[in-house]
């Protein structure tokens, strides 16, 4: 290696493990008896029957890979069909399937914005978005997170411009579990007229009365000019998608968007287990609000164990501990009984906010939840 960048390297690797965040790929292997609490199959997806089947006759059709991008032969029947569930199912007229939530947003919001024109954005959204608006040239302006009245101000504000403003957010935000009130975003835009996207990456098979999330849920889809979805979480597949307002957009992103262009397409199996995975989701709505109480119940469990777990009912549990050590210990007590829980740590999240972060299974046995309050014990247990 060129000895220049040797030593850049390295001084960068030491930096971040003298400050105890180097970070190192582990294989993890699935085992008998361990609950998986740490990854985002929220519905346990990935392993129905009828959602392996899907892909599997898709693999049988149409083979392993689509083998090309999708403006040659990459988008095929099984990519089609999504799409139009997709819309479906979320109630727009256009619409596109990227390769990843990470490519999805950061091409959306490269090529949207422009110089000149301004993002307002939650200070909490995902890495992605964040790249995406910085290659873009727009000014960047964060609000507080989830705080809709410094979002306000913020639009108010604004001095006079020929630009545009966009307006960026999460649903259900995937470190914290919370969200903003859509609802009074859209009256928000209403009256401000700003481009307004959401992330639902993480609300997806968790709220509204057909599962597909918050936006549902609110009311608000004609509010929404650009809605981002994931395949790779509650859908139990891999990819994702952008549904749009006007048609105009797909043609640009289309035309423009370089990890769309550019890139082998997303395998036909992931496409085919995706959809059979809306339908599945979409017919459990009982279960769905069982879960939301479930996840209600166990952060007040929590909470009045002594625990820092914000309130709500969004899958995503974060126990915040701020000592990363603390952390560590609490992810290996859950270990120990079982449970397998993510340990995040800046630069994930801010410093000082190291947590554990729980993913619930809406379909995972009470028991479980009992058992991971048990294991945690009270907070000066991890001292």
């Amino acid at each position: 290696m060129n000895e220049i960048l040797a030593t850049r390297i390295a001084s960068a690797l030491s930096s971040r493990s003298n400050e105890g965040l180097l970070r190192r790929v582990q294989m993890h292997a699935p085992q008998a008896g361990l609950v998986n609490l740490a990854d985002n199959d929220y519905w346990s997806l990935s392993k129905h029957p009828e959602v392996q089947a899907a892909a599997r006759e898709a693999i049988e059709r149409y083979g392993c890979s689509a083998c090309a991008s999708p403006l040659i032969t990459g988008f095929g029947p099984a990519h089609e069909l999504l799409l139009a569930r997709l819309k479906q199912w979320h109630d727009f007229a256009h619409g596109l399937v990227w390769n990843s939530g990470f490519a999805a947003n950061r091409a959306v919001l490269s090529q949207l914005p422009r110089r000149g024109d301004l993002v307002l954005a939650d200070r909490l959204i995902h890495k992605s978005m964040v790249h995406g608006i910085l290659d873009s040239g727009a000014r960047l302006t964060r609000y507080r997170h989830c705080d809709l009245d410094h979002l306000a101000s913020l639009l108010a504000e604004r001095p006079p411009t020929d630009g545009v403003t966009f307006v960026v957010t999460e649903s259900v935000f995937s470190m914290d579990g919370d969200y903003p009130d859509v609802g009074r975003m859209a009256e928000l835009k209403r009256a401000h007229d700003f481009v307004w996207l959401v992330d639902e990456a993480h609300a997806i098979g968790w709220y509204g009365e057909r599962g597909s999330g918050l936006v549902e849920e609110a009311g608000v889809a004609d509010q929404v000019d650009v809605l981002v979805g994931t395949l790779g979480k509650a859908l139990g597949s891999m990819g994702a998608y952008t549904l749009l307002r006007d048609e105009r957009l797909e043609q640009f992103l289309e035309n423009y968007a370089s990890e769309f262009i550019y890139s082998t397409y997303l395998a036909p199996a992931c496409a085919a287990a995706a959809l059979r995975a809306t339908e599945v989701i979409e017919a459990r709505l009982t279960e769905r609000q069982a879960a939301r109480d479930a996840s209600r119940r166990f952060r007040a469990e929590l909470r009045a164990k002594g625990w820092d777990a914000p309130d709500g009912d969004s899958p995503i549990v974060p126990i915040i501990l701020g000592n990363i050590d603390q952390a560590e210990r609490a992810r290996d007590r859950l270990r120990a009984v079982g449970v397998l829980a993510a340990l995040i740590r800046p630069p994930t999240v801010p410093p000082g906010t190291a947590r554990v972060r729980l993913s619930l299974k809406g379909d995972m046995a009470p028991e479980v939840l009992t058992r991971v309050a048990a294991a945690l014990g009270e907070p000066e247990d991890a001292s």
